[in-house]
């Protein structure tokens, strides 16, 4: 099984998702996990919503600090804040391959309560596609090189 760790720095809507996206679609392939490098603490509660609506569980997610995964054996490492690019990682065992697949944080979009829920399933959408099309690929069988090179182009989406 492929883990994932997904990464934002407060850890409360984008990495909290994709978490429970990767681990939905990719149920029996893939294991996701999510964290952030200052994890605010709580998760947003429309985030949380977002994953009901599109019929994926929204029990047991927490936001938690990346330290929690620095002895978890990885295999990839996916940045999803819009700044994470410039960011340092920790160092994690068994060097995954790490990709940078930027969104925008629903959290700061000021708007009406349509608006913001709009927004939570405008990213929720754009991690969905991402997801999707990975899983699309024989990711259990794929060299490391053309792994990496499948997850900066999904990036680009």
């Amino acid at each position: 099984m492929i883990k994932i760790l997904i990464l934002c720095t407060g850890n409360s809507c984008r990495s909290i998702m994709a978490e429970g996206l990767f681990n939905h679609l990719g149920i029996g392939r893939v294991q996701a996990f999510s964290a952030g490098s200052f994890p605010t603490g709580t998760v947003h509660p429309l985030s949380l919503a977002t994953l009901k609506c599109h019929g994926i569980s929204d029990q047991f997610y927490r936001s938690k600090s990346w330290d929690e995964f620095k002895n978890l054996p990885l295999d990839i490492l996916i940045t999803v804040c819009d700044n994470a690019t410039g960011e340092t990682c920790p160092i994690f065992p068994n060097s995954p391959i790490k990709a940078h697949w930027g969104v925008p944080d629903p959290a700061n979009f000021a708007g009406t309560p349509a608006e913001i829920e709009a927004e939570f399933n405008r990213i929720f959408a754009m991690l969905e596609k991402r997801i999707k099309t990975l899983l699309r690929f024989p990711i259990e069988e794929m060299g490391k090189d053309e792994l990496t090179q499948k997850l900066n182009e999904i990036g680009a989406l």
